[in-house]
């Protein structure tokens, strides 16, 4: 009888511990913003066209970044090769050069966008970013849009 309800109350305090960690995760892992955009008084209208400039810059990325994944693996895969042609690698590093290059143009772009939208007493200003960071979610793209998208006064 006391096996029993040892073996009981472990698999309770087990389902307990289980439970704790994935409701502290809570919603603000995986796509997207924090839980929403980090800017506070904003309209509907507002908080509606934030919602799809940044849903149209995530489409207008996305191939991109598959292409970046897609070089990446070419040149791992030419690094691994014991006689890799030199100048097929040093073109391959290009290639990714130069898609690093449009993604960080498109980033601008969306940027001077974003300010756009944005109140001026909610600006963008530097600090570590908002979103999903060390990988958690299903795509796991490091932290949000990066560097210099937490809000200050100006």
């Amino acid at each position: 009888m006391k096996r029993n309800i040892i073996i009981a109350l472990s698999l309770t305090l087990v389902l307990a511990l289980v439970a704790t960690v994935a409701m502290a995760w809570g919603p603000r892992f995986g796509p997207g913003l924090a839980g929403g955009p980090p800017f506070a008084n904003l309209t509907a209208e507002q908080s509606s066209q934030i919602q799809a400039l940044r849903e149209a810059y995530q489409k207008e990325i996305e191939p991109l970044r598959e292409e970046m994944l897609a070089k990446r693996t070419e040149l791992r895969s030419l690094w691994s090769t014991p006689n890799a042609d030199p100048a097929t690698v040093v073109a391959k590093q290009k290639e990714m050069f130069d898609l690093r290059a449009k993604l960080q143009e498109k980033g601008n772009a969306f940027r001077l966008e974003m300010q756009k939208l944005i109140p001026a007493d909610q600006s963008f200003g530097p600090g570590p970013g908002y979103g999903p960071s060390g990988g958690f979610g299903p795509r796991g793209h490091g932290r949000g849009f990066g560097p210099g998208f937490a809000p200050f006064a100006r």
